[in-house]
């Protein structure tokens, strides 16, 4: 655990050990549809343009009587969720068991846990990634994500006017809107502090959008892009209550007319109560109310949610994606080396319950996944802006499609690397089969497959006991023009990275 968490950790055990726990009430119903309209015409044309319902039951507000209902109990309602039919409330145990008998609550459930944000990344991070995704391919046609509305929710945005690489963005006011969830009374988000780490997110603007112009260095590629920032975390006091601030947040960026958004944080281990934390095995992509949030936004507004994997790979008690990257519509990010492509130990890996793969890409981020999902949120943000008519979930396809390993993707990498020359092909032609892929037959327990890849030294083999769970991934040396495979225990497939080529060995 580092430091930042080792504090994080001293003061929740400190400070909130006597505050009233944090709840979600849910409501059997909502108010009955009208002509009124309830989103913003920036929205209807979002849906217009993808073909989606104009009127949807997730639109309608609550119904004011069983606010009311609450507030005759004293209760104070924090945030509301049209989305979800709910509200984020504090209630203490006596509020609890009156709260539990009103006729139209359908559910109360606990908010606790963390957000986890990473680490901040090496000066030569974003070099490296763009030449590993091929990004020359979206600059050098032009691509910049100009005019593609970009939500960012994160930490905090502490030194965003001082960053010389968004110098641009503060220029040519394309920070339309900043808000604090945590604070709202809170109006300089880019100058003052409450928190060390509130620069978290200013980092992660400049992977979207950072360009130095001192040293014609660029970070990120949506430099030409419009943002919308939402601080729903505070980073050091809060527990899992920031996850009814995310969800806050992502309405009102759906209502701004938003269509992608970067979440660089994520739920998993709680600090205050250890029998609050998350368990493994909801990470499901049903159990947390931010992934059931983050479902609808990618069902039925369109949006396309970028979320880190998680930082927990190298932690025995969880290892696996946190929560929202555990929901099925967002496009979860891991993290790679730079040239083997093989997984970061600190990235996270899908869950082997899961009947969808988790992560879905992943690209190189040596310190922490917070900073590999605003690479391929900039990716997305290209892809919007060269051909705006195509959805969330084809973005979402042909990112997917263009990664290094697909159609063999896996829980440690997803389907790996993104390429961007294959992207911009895929989305002119999703029919197209870029990936020099093939399988192969092996029995016994040994293999030694004939490299056919001129100059290849090495290979990333993936040892699997189905199609996407991996067993042990390891780096092995092309000896004499083979690859010798040894299979392991449980092991049906193995998927070998040589580079240019990938191959599905299946073992019989």
């Amino acid at each position: 655990m580092n430091k930042f968490l080792i504090t994080a950790l001293a003061i929740l055990i400190v400070g909130f050990a006597g505050a009233q726990p944090k709840y979600w009430v849910s409501f059997a119903d909502k108010e009955a549809a009208t002509k009124e309209n309830y989103i913003s015409e920036a929205a209807i044309r979002n849906r217009q343009k993808l073909s989606l319902p104009l009127r949807q039951y997730t639109d309608l507000p609550l119904k004011k009587e069983y606010l009311y209902g609450l507030k005759q109990l004293g209760v104070q309602t924090i945030l509301t969720s049209r989305w979800l039919n709910a509200v984020s409330v504090r209630l203490d145990q006596d509020q609890l068991t009156l709260v539990r008998q009103l006729p139209y609550v359908r559910e109360i459930t606990p908010i606790e846990g963390y957000l986890v944000p990473a680490g901040v990344p090496e000066p030569e991070f974003m070099s490296t990634v763009l030449g590993q995704i091929k990004a020359s391919e979206f600059i050098d046609t032009g691509l910049t994500g100009k005019a593609v509305k970009i939500g960012v929710t994160d930490v905090g945005f502490y030194g965003v006017t001082t960053n010389r690489s968004l110098g641009h963005l503060i220029r040519e006011e394309r920070i339309v809107d900043a808000r604090d969830y945590v604070t709202p009374s809170r109006t300089d988000l880019f100058t003052q502090t409450e928190t060390h780490a509130d620069y978290h997110g200013a980092e992660v603007l400049q992977m979207l959008a950072g360009f130095d112009p001192d040293r014609k260095m660029q970070y990120g590629l949506a430099t030409g892009a419009e943002f919308y920032l939402a601080r729903t975390d505070h980073g050091v006091r809060e527990t899992r209550s920031e996850e009814d601030n995310w969800i806050a947040a992502i309405e009102r960026l759906d209502s701004l007319g938003v269509r992608l958004v970067n979440t660089s944080l994520g739920y998993a281990l709680g600090f205050t109560n250890p029998r609050e934390n998350y368990k493994p095995s909801e990470m499901n992509g049903r159990t947390s109310k931010i992934s059931q949030a983050a479902q609808i936004a990618a069902d039925q507004k369109g949006m396309l949610i970028v979320v880190s994997a998680g930082n927990e790979g190298d932690d025995p008690r969880w290892r696996i994606v946190s929560t929202p990257a555990d929901a099925r519509g967002v496009l979860s990010i891991g993290a790679t080396k730079a040239k083997s492509r093989d997984k970061m130990s600190y990235s996270s890996i899908g869950p082997d319950f899961l009947p969808y793969l988790k992560p879905n890409v992943s690209c190189f981020a040596p310190n922490g996944t917070s900073f590999a999902a605003p690479v391929i949120t900039g990716f997305a943000a290209c892809l919007i802006e060269k051909y705006p008519e195509l959805s969330n979930k084809q973005i979402m396809r042909i990112i997917e499609k263009s990664a290094h390993l697909y159609p063999y993707g896996n829980n440690y990498v997803g389907y790996g690397v993104p390429d961007a020359r294959k992207a911009l092909a895929l989305a002119g032609d999703s029919t197209l089969s870029l990936n020099n892929a093939r399988e192969v037959k092996a029995r016994g327990n040994h293999y030694a497959y004939q490299v056919s890849e001129p100059g290849a030294e090495k290979a990333v083999v993936f040892h699997k006991k189905d199609a996407f769970v991996v067993l042990k991934q390891e780096l092995l040396v092309v000896t004499e023009g083979k690859i010798t495979l040894r299979r392991e225990s449980r092991e049906t497939r193995t998927t070998l990275d040589l580079g240019e080529e990938v191959v599905e060995v299946f073992w019989e």
